[in-house]
């Protein structure tokens, strides 16, 4: 299992549309990204500097990239463009983060 991390931001004022717009997210995006072996998925907000710290745990490296081209993610990329910095071809603009330290759960002896 890979973990995944990388850094967006959210415009100004769109803290609670960004956070109603992904609850719930649609099922199709969803399940699009089961499907490409995302186990776990967390975006955590920074209130103070509306920066958005995501988190995914991924089968592979190359499922996750294919997420990209699908419809679905596509789709949802042109929905979320009018409240966060956006690339042209409508990716949140992001910075992937490097893993510097990770605690794994014990296992009990």
């Amino acid at each position: 299992m890979l973990r995944k991390a990388f850094r967006m931001s959210v415009d100004a004022g769109q803290e609670a549309e960004y956070e109603r717009r992904h609850n719930p997210i649609w099922r199709d995006l969803e399940d699009a990204l089961v499907r490409n072996g995302v186990r776990s998925y967390t975006i955590f907000l920074d209130p103070a500097t509306r920066d958005l710290f995501a988190y995914a745990e991924v089968e592979d490296e190359e499922r996750w990239q294919a997420i990209a081209a699908t419809e679905v993610c596509r789709r949802w990329w042109r929905h979320m463009r009018d409240i966060m910095p956006a690339n042209a071809d409508a990716s949140p603009v992001s910075r992937e983060l490097r893993e510097v330290f990770h605690l794994g759960a014990a296992e009990a002896p």
